[in-house]
């Protein structure tokens, strides 16, 4: 591996060999259960027979068609599935190749939309603080992750920040969570009049925040909220569920549990589960008629969007979603871990939350429950969590920098929907196996 451009120079990190159900193998045999799903991906778990049958029946008809040229049946298959299943009046979808794709593509679109509307001067986006959107340059200046954003600044859109939904640092004793939810909503509105609701042409939003706030949901209220000030001041609401999205949470969109619909919608890891590298921007058939009405063309694309043997997985991984009946399975299993964690971790002195939806959860780490104080960051409690647990056999995704981007510790669990009861169990058990060895 002398060649290879890691992410950490300095890691040394054993080599996969082969994978099964919700285990991954390294070359020495040694087993890890796989309770992230690698970034909220693995959905299926391992060697599912269905998709790797789908994906070598493609490769045998033809792998690539540029679609410049040809649309393929597999594009068009999964398009209609998606959109039969999708909120509201979302009609089309746009694939790509993965989450920051997705997100780019919804940025563009959204300023072309004005722009064939007629209405120029909106291009500003607001998004949340402590939010993740993804690591291309449009994307990244959306997300309010400031550790992620501040060596790239320079480079970087200007966009605005307002509160996260987040209830355990955000709400005050004084409130009930659905007066929180309210006021910080109520943020969106005050930051539209403060640049000019003529400038602001989007909302980008995770209906729950993944990997910088570690699954955290939103109050009841917020969203429809949210929903009401976009449509009084003629913003276009983003959703991106490329990682809460796709079943992950307990409903293929996470938005539907909000009750709501918007706009444009981000998809991704659970929708390839990765199998193979996809992603999709949907739109509303009045965004897209928008389009089609005027230039006719979105002025955007990669070489490899509607992938014919990415869309046959795609194709293959939504069906199994919802025909194996795995909506229901990530409710109830989802529940069962939440509870297991709750037992185990609910009076810890160092766990201060537990949250998220479906088998979508995370755990806050603090240095004492009662105060909420987290622990200094040059202790990187979260780095040595992560490594003690795959020491012990439980690939998890811990982050720093919870609360602002530098203070705080959260572990994000999200494992694959086919977890059992005995899975459960592990999961817990080497978790906290590796919070102890740690704290």
């Amino acid at each position: 591996m002398a060649h290879v451009f890691p992410r950490h120079t300095k890691s040394n990190l054993p080599t996969i060999a082969s994978g099964k159900g919700c285990y991954l193998y390294d070359q020495n045999g040694k087993e890890y259960f796989d309770g992230s799903g690698g970034a909220a991906v693995s959905c299926l778990g391992h060697g599912d027979p269905d998709v790797t049958d789908a994906i070598k029946q493609q490769l045998d008809n033809v792998a690539f068609a540029h679609t410049s040229f040809f649309t393929s049946q597999q594009a068009e298959d999964l398009a209609d599935l998606l959109v039969k299943h999708a909120p509201g009046d979302i009609d089309r979808v746009y694939f790509v190749s993965g989450g920051s794709e997705a997100v780019e593509a919804a940025l563009k679109l959204a300023r072309q939309y004005f722009l064939e509307a007629g209405e120029g001067k909106r291009h500003r986006v607001i998004a949340r603080r402590q939010s993740y959107h993804g690591n291309t340059l449009g994307a990244l200046a959306t997300g309010g992750n400031q550790w992620r954003r501040e060596p790239f600044s320079p480079l970087m859109i200007e966009t605005s920040h307002i509160s996260p939904c987040y209830e355990y640092r955000g709400k005050s004793s004084g409130e009930t969570a659905y007066e929180y939810g309210q006021r910080v909503a109520n943020e969106l509105e005050d930051e539209i009049l403060r640049l000019g609701p003529e400038t602001v042409m989007a909302f980008v939003a995770e209906p729950v925040v993944g990997a910088t706030l570690g699954a955290v949901p939103p109050v009841e209220g917020y969203y429809k909220r949210i929903r009401e000030i976009c449509d009084q001041y003629g913003i276009l609401l983003i959703l991106d569920e490329v990682m809460c999205g796709m079943g992950r949470t307990g409903t293929l969109f996470a938005c539907e549990q909000d009750d709501i619909s918007p706009d444009i919608i981000t998809i991704a890891k659970g929708l390839g589960a990765g199998y193979q590298p996809i992603g999709a921007m949907m739109c509303t058939s009045s965004i897209y008629q928008a389009i089609e009405n005027g230039s006719g063309f979105f002025q955007h694309g990669h070489t490899y969007i509607g992938h014919p043997t990415a869309c046959a997985a795609g194709l293959a991984v939504t069906k199994a979603i919802i025909d194996r009946g795995l909506l229901d399975r990530v409710n109830e299993m989802g529940g069962k871990l939440k509870n297991a964690l709750n037992a185990q971790f609910g009076q810890h002195p160092h766990v201060g939350d537990i949250r998220g939806r479906g088998l979508f959860l995370g755990v806050e780490i603090v240095a004492d429950r009662a105060t909420k104080q987290p622990f200094a960051p040059e202790k990187q409690i979260n780095k040595h969590i992560k490594k003690a647990s795959f020491e012990a056999g439980l690939a998890c995704y811990p982050m720093g920098g919870t609360i602002d981007g530098k203070l705080g510790d959260h572990i994000l669990l999200a494992p694959p929907f086919i977890i059992s009861d005995a899975q459960v169990d592990e999961v817990v058990g080497k978790l906290d196996q590796a919070i102890q060895t740690v704290i």
